[in-house]
């Protein structure tokens, strides 16, 4: 069974490239998080709460939890680490805030850094994995082994903190062989979510001078779609939720010119649940030449996912059985995963 992932409320606190050792070849964050500059004073931290504490839906909404993204926490300065995170304690203290996140390196937690997250109440450290094949991590630049996501995870477990990992497919080196190993490898470390990144490039980048150069290929979003697929239904069978797919979208980042290429898609992760859910639903629907006209009928809120983007999913099911979907009739009776049709 699946670990639960409650819905929070998330305040982010993006401190981009703060504390990375070197430049990855993939990464601008700045780009991506949509930032000129680093909010990570302890003023622009207060008032990134106070304004979200000021918004109407945070009353009502439970969970709610500030979260350091970007950079590499753990390798700032222990005197910085303190000054943010004693800048959200109060509100830790008053309950207005129920925990902390934070992203960080697999080679950044000495035992000192995690005696301060356990001090400030740290629930959950994501890990800027990417890939658990060495080859791949040398590759880009990572500067860190699978060796020491092992070490990281076990030590952060041994803290009680939850543990999120974060993997790239698409990185050079990659396949969808290795990346499949990456992923069986994630399962055995048992870690509480995950999140797939697939790899884009962006302006500014080394990857980006690196596909100029015709040096490195990105992958296809087809192909991308089946591999986040097969990763997904891999990960969760585990009970290891997959909590997003693909980069959140961004004004500066759907800017012109800077995704150079890559499988960038605007709702990637409805992409790879619509074709798990289509591949679940599958034994339930007529073979092919079985009917020329049916009438789907499925639970209501997994209608969305029957039907895909832009209906791809309905013609996908019209491909492989040989029928027109006439329609799909909302019916709560259906088990959750299953469609029943009526042949016309």
């Amino acid at each position: 069974m699946s670990k639960r992932v409650g819905k929070r409320l998330i305040i982010p606190i993006f401190i981009p490239h703060q504390g990375c050792p070197h430049r990855c070849i993939f990464c601008q964050q700045k780009t991506i998080a949509n930032l000129s500059e680093n909010l990570s004073a302890p003023d622009d931290i207060r008032n990134t709460i106070e304004l979200a504490i000021s918004s109407k839906r945070f009353v009502n909404q439970k969970g709610k939890e500030v979260a350091f993204y970007g950079g590499t926490f753990t390798s700032l300065p222990a005197a910085f680490m303190i000054r943010m995170l004693g800048s959200v304690r109060p509100y830790v203290e008053k309950g207005i805030i129920q925990s902390i996140r934070l992203s960080t390196r697999p080679d950044s937690l000495s035992e000192d850094k995690l005696d301060i997250l356990e001090t400030f109440g740290v629930s959950t450290v994501e890990l800027g994995v990417q890939s658990m094949n060495d080859k791949v991590l040398r590759l880009s630049n990572r500067g860190h082994t699978s060796r020491d996501t092992i070490h990281a995870v076990n030590s952060l477990k041994e803290r009680g903190l939850r543990v999120g990992i974060q993997l790239m497919p698409g990185l050079p080196g990659d396949s969808q062989e290795v990346f499949m190993d990456t992923v069986d490898r994630v399962v055995g470390l048992n870690p509480d979510m995950a999140r797939l990144y697939p790899t884009l490039v962006i302006k500014g980048t080394k990857l980006a001078q690196w596909y100029k150069e015709g040096k490195y290929t990105p992958m296809r979003i087809k192909d991308t779609v089946n591999l986040c697929k097969e990763a997904c239904m891999r990960l969760e069978a585990s009970g290891i939720p997959v909590i997003r797919i693909g980069l959140m979208s961004s004004p500066s980042l759907l800017r012109k010119g800077e995704i150079i290429a890559g499988p960038w898609h605007p709702s990637l992760g409805f992409l790879v649940r619509s074709a798990i859910h289509l591949e679940r639903v599958r034994p339930y629907l007529p073979p092919m030449g079985e009917a020329k006209h049916i009438i789907l009928r499925a639970p209501k809120g997994e209608i969305p996912l029957i039907m895909g983007y832009k209906r791809s999913g309905m013609r996908h099911i019209e491909t492989i059985t040989g029928a027109m979907i006439k329609d799909i009739v909302p019916d709560d009776s259906i088990p959750s995963g299953e469609v029943a049709f009526k042949i016309l």
